[in-house]
């Protein structure tokens, strides 16, 4: 008998989502055959079988966290395949999601390494609660016991609100203590609103506001549904997106700087060297050139490619750079490692490669991992300028405006003359807790003087 265990699913991640059993017990599987699905903070990933054999036992539910090396099933390599086939049997109450006979009870609890996690009533202490890595790193840096905290995200899953609230003494889920009397509680005293207020004059700190509660005297009207109204729930993805752009306009002070950008000779450059690089099987586009201009800039001006710790940055040695992706479940952000090392047609490689694979669903988690700048690409649809929320830790994203031909002054031999060029704006958002403008302006006049000039090897 094999147990197959929750794999390490990239740097940083320490647990994962079982969101589908593509199997049931009693089916034999190949080697390598996909077993299930499993969705982490950073991707969706497709579980293999290691050997081939009849699937014994799912130890796990569909909707259920599982730490790494969590059990998630067993095979049984001594099964023959005609025994596999010769009597089906009904479908897995694991896979179905309904009660099995496995230890794991509730979804709520999760599979923590070497052993399933105890029933809801049980406190076993190799049980882990719900929350995401930087969840738990804020918890640690609290002094907060996830234990003992209720969360109130999807399948209980622990937020970084209700962590806030229980390191100030708050429930996640405010309810009236035990009291010798039976008078009822003074109206609006155990409203979140309130409560965040005084949490804040207590801690003498900042208290980030609840979303769609408030934050200290401002409390947001409660919705009142109409008629023609359609009430979208949040996807996994979008989810963790508006997670990430709340903490990352918390966490740091964004400043934007934007810069017009001639794009005549890097324009006549790509006309002259697309088809080539077409028959080669890369698109020579806008955005490769600007990723190979940016990343030249970034060498140049390295306080630019690093990251905030509590109380210092580092400086990162290597350059991996993240590009923006649109794909049908959302935006999401691959890199390109060590782009720094790679010429122009590498890069314009690496974006199609990054692209495809991220909108067919391949993409992986160590592709979306430790990105160290960002590179935005919101389309060509109309957009001037804008300016990007920075994808954290990073400490600037360079957004690209749209690309339209404009009257520009061109100076050659001291005489100035008008022409007809392609120009674009380009806006850098910068983390000022260490970046100051006269670092960000260098930067960003660096990436428009090489575009300018058409500065590539191609």
């Amino acid at each position: 008998m094999v147990d197959v265990r929750m794999p390490q699913l990239g740097e940083s991640v320490l647990e994962g989502t079982v969101s589908r059993w593509l199997v049931r017990e009693g089916d034999f599987v190949k080697r390598e055959q996909p077993l299930l699905e499993v969705a982490t903070d950073k991707a969706d990933t497709e579980i293999p079988a290691p050997i081939a054999g009849r699937v014994a036992r799912i130890a796990v539910a569909e909707g259920t966290v599982v730490a790494k090396e969590g059990l998630l099933c067993q095979i049984d390599e001594a099964a023959a395949e005609s025994q596999a086939t010769a009597e089906p049997r009904p479908p897995s109450a694991a896979a179905t999601g309904s009660p099995a006979p496995a230890p794991v009870h509730h979804p709520r609890n999760v599979a923590a390494a070497g052993a399933p996690a105890q029933g809801s009533n049980g406190h076993d202490e190799s049980a882990r609660p719900l929350s995401s890595p930087s969840t738990k790193k804020l918890a640690l840096e609290s002094g907060v016991d996830l234990r003992g905290v209720q969360g109130t995200g999807d399948h209980g899953r622990i937020t970084r609100d209700d962590v806030i609230r229980a390191a100030h003494g708050a429930t996640a889920e405010p309810a009236p203590a035990p009291q010798a009397s039976a008078s009822p509680q003074p109206a609006g005293a155990a409203s979140p609103a309130a409560e965040l207020s005084q949490l804040i004059q207590a801690s003498g700190g900042f208290v980030p506001p609840v979303p769609g509660v408030g934050f200290g005297a401002y409390k947001v009207p409660p919705y009142s549904p109409k008629p023609g109204d359609k009430v979208v729930p949040f996807s996994r993805r979008r989810r963790i997106t508006a997670d990430h752009m709340v903490y990352s306009k918390v966490t740091s002070p964004h400043v934007v700087t934007v810069a017009e950008v001639d794009l005549h000779e890097t324009s006549k450059l790509r006309d002259a060297h697309k088809d080539e690089f077409k028959k080669a099987g890369a698109s020579l586009t806008f955005l490769s050139f600007i990723c190979a201009a940016a990343v030249r800039a970034l060498r140049e001006h390295p306080e630019l490619n690093a990251r905030v710790l509590e109380n210092s940055y580092v400086v990162l040695r290597d350059v991996n750079l993240g590009v923006a992706v649109d794909t049908p479940g959302g935006l999401i952000v691959p890199s390109i490692k060590h782009a720094d090392e790679l010429a122009l047609r590498g890069i314009a490689r690496s974006i199609d490669e990054l692209a495809g694979r991220a909108k067919s669903g391949k993409i992986t988690a160590d592709d979306l991992a430790n990105t160290t700048f960002t590179v935005s690409n919101p389309g060509l649809k109309g957009n001037l300028f804008g300016g990007a929320i920075i994808s954290q830790p990073n400490v600037g994203i360079l957004r690209m405006g749209e690309i339209k031909k404009r009257v520009v002054v061109v100076t050659k031999d001291k005489e100035d003359s008008i022409a007809i060029h392609p120009v674009m704006f380009l806006a850098l958002s910068y983390d000022h807790r260490i970046i100051d403008g006269v670092l960000a302006n260098s930067f960003l006049w660096r990436v428009t003087d090489i575009l300018s000039r058409g500065e590539f090897e191609v």
